[in-house]
This record gives structure tokens, sequence and C-alpha cells, in this order.
């Protein structure tokens, strides 16, 4: 796998579950993948917040955005999971910022890598 976010369907996640069988992008979301926990507001705030919990960041961490980057690139966390479904209030402005630093990050450090999970088929 060589990029650093993917995106999968909480409907295809369901049929496959269903059938007996996994798809192959949900396959590839490896079992030490840390869910980071989003309920129904996603914002700076709650990914930042959320990201520190989930990759148990130092007491020092900033709660902005480069120094979200200098924890994740400075810890072991390889993987991660974003389920979108539950997601009623969304900034995408900030959601584009935190995906842009996924990106980044992988491509200084070839990780972490990042699986999102929507509701539908549109994957934009």
């Amino acid at each position: 796998m060589t990029q650093a976010i993917y995106y999968v369907t909480q409907h295809s996640i369901e049929q496959n579950l269903v059938k007996g069988k996994i798809s192959k992008a949900f396959a590839n979301i490896p079992e030490q993948a840390i869910a980071i926990p989003i309920e129904e507001r996603l914002d700076k705030e709650t990914l930042l917040s959320s990201l520190a919990k989930a990759g148990n960041f130092p007491s020092w961490f900033g709660h902005n955005w480069d120094a979200a980057w200098d924890c994740l690139t400075d810890s072991d966390i390889e993987y991660l999971t974003l389920d979108l479904t539950a997601v009623k209030n969304m900034n995408t402005e900030d959601f584009n910022v935190f995906k842009s630093l996924i990106e980044d990050a992988f491509k200084e450090f070839g990780k972490p890598q990042l699986w999102i999970v929507v509701a539908s088929d549109d994957l934009s």
C-alpha cells in the first residue's frame, strides 16, 4: 500500500460481513490500526482531541496542527481509522487540513496511513 489515505464505505463493510467475506479495501485495514473516535461533530477541536487521546500523545501536546504532525511523526503510530458514519456536522476545511497533515507525514516518514469509513458510496 503506497498511499496515505484510503476510503471504505460502511455499506461494503456490512455487506461483506453478512456474506462472510471481506472486501479487499476493508481487509487491508491493519488490525493494529488505531481508531480516532469521532461522534456527531467533526472540526479541528474534536479531531485534535480525539487524535491525541487515541494516540496517547504527551501532556505537552499543544492541540494545534503542527503539534499533531510532530506527535504523529515522533510516534510509533502507523495506521489510523476514522469512522465518519455518525458525523452530522463537519467542518470541511478542518477535515481537509487533517487529511493534508496525514498526507504530508506519510510523504516524509511513510506513516501513518489512514482509512476513512464513510456511510455511502460517495467517496468525495
